[in-house]
């Protein structure tokens, strides 16, 4: 086997080369969060998503809200408050794609008025104070956390994160329109045989089955959950539905 990252492009670089390779001895490993999102961040896509197909779910990335330790917001409910209290003062970041259409849809829909910071590595100032909200894969935000120059106040997964399992999650406090569970898996283009896609999800499984792999993968901020095709395609549907629900209440259509 031979791995070949290719990132950049939002996921778009890797898309292209995998579907670009057109055989049935490439697999594309990826998170799902980007190409349920790109219709609603692109004017044009130069793939078709309906060429590829889901074999397996592998994992779920645990994704986190953080907020400065300085900041005295324990929970949701206080972030939101503080919020109200500062219309248009305070500043927020993430990572591009669905999680961001998700939280800047969310927001919008509950009149909460908070100025987007659009760049990369805000988690630094999310801990110096100078952004007050950021939602992103807890891999990113745990080493300032533990730090102690962060505080996590919420899970955006279905499930409490077992790395830090005081933590509790978006739905426990009353925000179920915030539920994401960030999915990654393996697709395989349409054309390969049934059959094939069938071993290949039957293999991991079989990995999936040792605990060693479970430990590996909590220490990047990803839980083990593997799925044959059909759990993980209506896992992918699931979130393009949140998706697109959150991108139509932002004005935002899909594009053609």
């Amino acid at each position: 086997m031979v791995i070949e990252n290719r990132p950049g492009g939002d996921g778009m670089v890797a898309i292209n080369a995998f579907l670009g390779a057109s055989d049935d001895h490439t697999l594309l490993f990826a998170p799902t969060s980007s190409f349920t999102a790109h219709p609603f961040l692109y004017d044009q896509l130069n793939y078709d998503a309906r060429d590829f197909v889901p074999i397996a779910r592998v994992s779920n990335t645990l994704i986190a809200m953080a907020v400065p330790a300085s900041l005295n917001v324990p929970s949701m409910n206080d972030l939101a408050a503080l919020i109200r209290a500062h219309p248009g003062k305070l500043n927020w970041a993430g990572i591009t794609g669905a999680v961001d259409l998700v939280i800047t849809g969310f927001l919008r829909s509950a009149n909460l008025d908070i100025v987007k910071v659009p760049y990369r590595e805000a988690v630094n100032d999310l801990s110096e104070g100078r952004v007050q909200m950021y939602t992103a894969a807890l891999a990113i935000s745990r080493p300032h956390f533990q730090a102690g120059k962060v505080k996590l106040i919420a899970i955006l997964n279905h499930e409490r994160a077992p790395t830090v399992p005081g933590v509790p999650t978006v739905t426990e406090q009353g925000y179920p329109a915030l539920k994401f569970d960030g999915l990654v898996g393996v697709f395989a283009i349409r054309s390969m045989p049934a059959e094939l896609r069938g071993k290949i999800a039957a293999d991991i499984k079989a990995v999936g089955a040792d605990s060693a792999m479970a430990d590996r993968l909590l220490v990047t901020g990803q839980v083990l959950r593997p799925a044959g095709p059909d759990e993980f395609s209506a896992a992918i549907d699931e979130q393009r539905a949140l998706v697109a629900a959150a991108a139509k209440g932002l004005g935002l259509k899909a594009a053609q």
